[in-house]
C-alpha cells in the first residue's frame, strides 16, 4: 500500500483519487495495491482500492486527534499493512520509539 505525502481535498472521489495514485504516487491503481490519501488538517482519510469489479474507496474521520502531526515531514512512501493499522490508531510509523530498552551490562575486570 502507498501513502500519499501531501494533503488532499477530501472532496475528490474516485477518479480525482484515481489520477492521485497514477501521477502523483506513480504507481497503477489497478493494481490491487491500497492508496491511503490524508487531508490538510490531517483529520480525515480515504483509502482507494481496485477489487477486480471495480474500485472502493473506504473513509475514516477522527473525531479528536491528528492521522499527521507534522506535513512538511510527512513524504509519499509505500507502507505495509502493520503501518497503516498504527496509522489508523493515531500512531505514526515514522516516530516509532522504542519502550523496551535492553539495560548495559557493566563488566567487571578481577
Amino acid at each position: 500500500m502507498h501513502l500519499y505525502g501531501r494533503p488532499v481535498d477530501m472532496r475528490k472521489s474516485f477518479d480525482g483519487l484515481y489520477a492521485l495514485a497514477h501521477h502523483g504516487v506513480g504507481q497503477d491503481p489497478l493494481s490491487g495495491h491500497l492508496f491511503v490519501f490524508i487531508n490538510r488538517r490531517a483529520t480525515q482519510m480515504k483509502v482507494l482500492y481496485w477489487d477486480r469489479s471495480g474500485f472502493c474507496i473506504w473513509a475514516k474521520r477522527l473525531e479528536s486527534g491528528r492521522f499527521v502531526s507534522d506535513w512538511s515531514k510527512a513524504v509519499s512512501r509505500e507502507m505495509d499493512w502493520t503501518g497503516l493499522k498504527l496509522l489508523l490508531e493515531g500512531i505514526e510509523p515514522a516516530r516509532f520509539k522504542r519502550r523496551f530498552k535492553l539495560p548495559e551490562i557493566a563488566v567487571k575486570a578481577a
